[in-house]
Parts: structure tokens; sequence; C-alpha cells
């Protein structure tokens, strides 16, 4: 989820859960003026409270590394963008059907990967991998299915040298390897 002031998140968790705000309310325990409130910026929820609103709303905060991305030089001018630990999707994100701009795709335009089979998976990720921005990886790529198919990926050995250490971090279990 995109970083939201503490009102936007409170709206966006609450239409979530496909509630009114004086049913929210009346589930937290507080008033619907309040809820309206805190919606709209006039009052700001401490952090007890906006985990309260979620809890009500059958949600949970969760906390995460930030994935940040690197650039690594390759071969010829070309950089790869890695990024600090594994981005994740949420699921029907990792596995939907999707067709690459061209920038990504230029050899098979409008081709549709249906990201639920293995194979197209790996091979939008070899795609994504080898000629994706930032944008692109937090888009396609979900860290955890990355590395169940690390191994099968046919990627440019620059490519593979510049992910290495995330990948070797993630499945040691580093803090940062995997994020939500």
């Amino acid at each position: 989820m995109a970083l939201l002031a503490p009102g936007g998140l409170v709206a966006r968790l609450r239409r979530a859960s496909g509630l009114s705000q004086g049913e929210l309310a009346r589930r937290a325990g507080t008033s619907r003026p309040t809820l309206s409130a805190y919606e709209h910026g006039r009052k700001s929820p401490s952090l007890d409270t906006v985990e309260r609103l979620a809890a009500a709303a059958g949600q949970e905060l969760l906390i995460s590394p930030a994935v940040q991305f690197v650039s690594v030089a390759g071969p010829r001018g070309r950089t790869v963008q890695v990024p600090t630990g594994l981005p994740r999707l949420e699921p029907n994100a990792a596995l939907a059907e999707v067709e690459l701009p061209l920038t990504l795709n230029w050899s098979q335009p409008g081709r549709v990967f249906r990201l639920a089979d293995r194979g197209d998976r790996a091979r939008l990720y070899e795609l994504v991998l080898r000629e994706g921005a930032p944008e692109d990886l937090r888009r396609y790529v979900d860290g955890a299915l990355l590395l169940d198919l690390w191994d099968e990926l046919v990627l440019p050995k620059y490519v593979r040298t510049a992910w290495e250490s995330v990948i070797q971090n993630a499945l040691n279990g580093s803090v940062a390897g995997l994020a939500s």
C-alpha cells in the first residue's frame, strides 16, 4: 500500500471493508463525527486509534521494509534496476493476465502473459528483470514467486550477478529480503 496521510488511510480501510462511517464508528467505540474528522484531516488519529479502527473494519496494519532500487551498471552502458529487498504483490496481481508495454516486450507486442502459468511467469520475469524500471518491477514481480523461479530463469550473467545478493538475502531470511 502506498503511503497515505492518516485520514486517507482511515477512509481507505473503511471503504475496503464496505462499512459506513456510522457502523465503523460503532464497532470501534468512537463517534461518527470523530471518524469523519479523521477521514477529512480535521483531526489526526494516533497509531493506536488507527490500529483500533483497522481491527474494527476487519483489517490490520502491517509494517514492512521500504524497497529502494539501485542502478547496477552492466555491459555496453546497460543498467539493471535491483531492489534492496524483494517486493510482494497482492495475489490477484501476482497471478494476473498482463500485457507488457513495448518498452519491456518489443519482440512480441501484444502477447498476454498468464502469471498463474509458471512458464509465462518465468518469461515475463526474465523480460522485466532485464529491461524493467523500478515501477515495472513493483508492478509485475512478486518476490516469493521470483525466489521459486530463480534457478530456472534464463538471464544474462550481468543481470543474474546484479540480483544475486538480494536473492541470497531473501533465501537466508534477511529482514530486508522480502517486503510487503
